[in-house]
């Protein structure tokens, strides 16, 4: 079909949402308030629409590359996801912003920020692809400074500023080295080479890096401090951050996924650095009392579970995990007072009961063996490490089973199937990850499950209450990073002046 199709209107197609979003940025401080807003709106609008049509297409006909940009199913997949979540934390924006000091200031970066993730989205040489990654670093740091008078919001700030540059420069050395192994810079074309030639120790070398900027971008421990303090930023920008930008870089593992699976080095190093985190956050996670500290958490273990499932050769699932993410941590940060207020009903309610540990015990086999068996069955979970990721979800409904909550989790586990299912008709597949890799990640994750069912079982055991402070300082790993950077790059003081107030918005409007 897109053979019939001009390669001038292809990459009109493909860079349109960025353009759009790019004029919203761009206008928003010489248009009527109003106005601005609205097309700031529009543009998350037509993106969203945008992204169907492409993912319309790309099912049709395949990947497609042309001026630099790249048509793929992934690709629009999660462009069609930032144009509805742009639009939906857009409108958010309007009312949550309104009268705000600065409030254009925060359409214009805001806008600023979607048009360089919707870059990244289709972009297909890797010079652009950088290019537009850092610029949404870049953006995004002056939206956690949007409150630049708050310590803790410079803190942050800094430390994410910090954590970026050190990625960037990483992934320039990755297309550097990536470029210099396979003598190109499009995406597509290395990875032909790489199907047709192997991944030779130089291109081994640039996935090292690239694996290394995913983990820095995607909060991964221990530069994972960032993500955790942001939230003197506005709501809207939290909900941005954990929704989209932080997902970045399992997207573009994902793309690099068929090398990656032929890149030994790189696979253990994605597959430690991530289930260390997913069990360390986890833990942490279970001792926060914070809303919003308890989601940041989450978004930092569920990155982990991301790129952990890219690590094992599971892209499909990545993508799955990467999309349903988004939708459920944009809600999340949204509504967080709604959800302050029913936890706050529930502690006035008589707690239930916990389930025996038999019990426990009985609902997570159940579970598994329910999951996982049909999986196997349907050829859904192909290999090892899928069923792994089946067993994975297995374990975390068993409490909804041990409650008598045997419909929601039926349904949960049916979807999940469904939708890894969709997403493999979309993502090439990729080499089995080692049995070897599989296993160590397995031991790691059945301990973890192992020891929540302890805790709580027995919240009160001497051991539990030893581990508490522990778990609560988030293992102090981050104030020994923070000490480390701060010595050498102070944080910077407040600024001298502070933006236009309201008064003035309202006249130049």
């Amino acid at each position: 079909m897109l053979e019939s199709l001009p390669s001038p209107l292809l990459a009109l197609l493909l860079a349109l949402p960025a353009a759009l979003h790019g004029v919203a940025a761009l206008t928003a401080h010489r248009s009527p308030r109003d106005t601005a807003w609205w097309r700031a709106e529009a543009a998350s609008a037509v993106g969203a629409g945008l992204g169907a049509l492409l993912l319309v297409l790309a099912l049709l006909s395949g990947t497609t590359v042309s001026a630099g940009l790249r048509l793929d199913a992934p690709g629009a997949t999660v462009l069609l996801l930032v144009g509805f979540v742009g639009w939906v934390i857009v409108r958010f924006s309007h009312r949550y912003l309104q009268g705000e000091r600065g409030e254009r200031r925060y359409l214009a970066l805001i806008s600023a920020t979607l048009a360089a993730v919707s870059l990244v989205l289709v972009a297909d040489h890797l010079l652009l692809l950088a290019a537009a990654w850092i610029g949404t670093s870049l953006t995004l740091h002056r939206l956690l400074r949007f409150y630049a008078e708050r310590p803790a919001a410079r803190m942050a700030a800094h430390k994410k500023f910090l954590a970026g540059r050190i990625a960037d420069a990483a992934l320039l050395g990755a297309i550097a080295v990536l470029g210099a192994a396979y003598g190109t810079l499009s995406l597509d074309a290395m990875l032909a080479a790489a199907a047709a030639q192997g991944v030779p120790p130089l291109a081994q070398a640039g996935l090292l890096l690239l694996v290394v900027t995913a983990l820095l971008k995607c909060a991964q421990m221990p530069l994972h401090g960032w993500l955790i303090q942001v939230m003197e930023a506005p709501t809207p920008v939290s909900a941005l951050l954990h929704a989209g930008v932080v997902n970045l870089g399992g997207f573009v593992l994902i793309r690099f996924a068929p090398m990656l699976a032929e890149a030994m080095p790189a696979q253990v190093l994605l597959a430690v650095a991530a289930t260390a985190t997913v069990v360390m956050a986890t833990l942490v996670m279970g001792t926060r009392i914070s809303v919003k500290v308890m989601l940041a958490w989450s978004t930092v273990a569920q990155m982990g579970f991301m790129l952990l499932q890219v690590a094992l050769g599971l892209p499909a699932m990545a993508l799955l995990h990467l999309v349903a993410h988004s939708l459920y941590k944009a809600h999340a940060f949204l509504s967080a007072g709604g959800v302050a207020q029913r936890r706050q009903a529930l502690r006035l309610t008589a707690p239930a009961a916990p389930p025996s540990a038999t019990r426990w015990a009985l609902a997570a086999m159940a579970s598994v063996a329910t999951v996982v068996g049909t999986g196997l069955a349907t050829g859904t979970l192909p290999t090892p490490a899928a069923a792994l990721a089946g067993a994975v979800l297995a374990a975390a409904l068993s409490p909804l089973l041990a409650a008598g909550r045997v419909a929601p989790a039926l349904g949960v586990a049916a979807g999940w199937l469904a939708g890894h299912a969709l997403a493999s008709a979309v993502v090439t597949p990729v080499a089995a990850a080692p049995a070897g890799l599989v296993i160590i990640v397995a031991v790691a994750l059945a301990a973890l499950f192992v020891l929540q069912a302890l805790i709580a079982l027995r919240p009160a055991a001497a051991w539990v209450r030893r581990l508490h402070p522990w778990a609560y300082g988030g293992f102090h790993l981050d104030e020994h990073v923070s000490a480390w950077l701060f010595a050498r790059w102070p944080i910077p003081p407040a600024p001298a002046a502070l933006p236009p107030s309201p008064a003035t918005e309202g006249a130049r409007a």
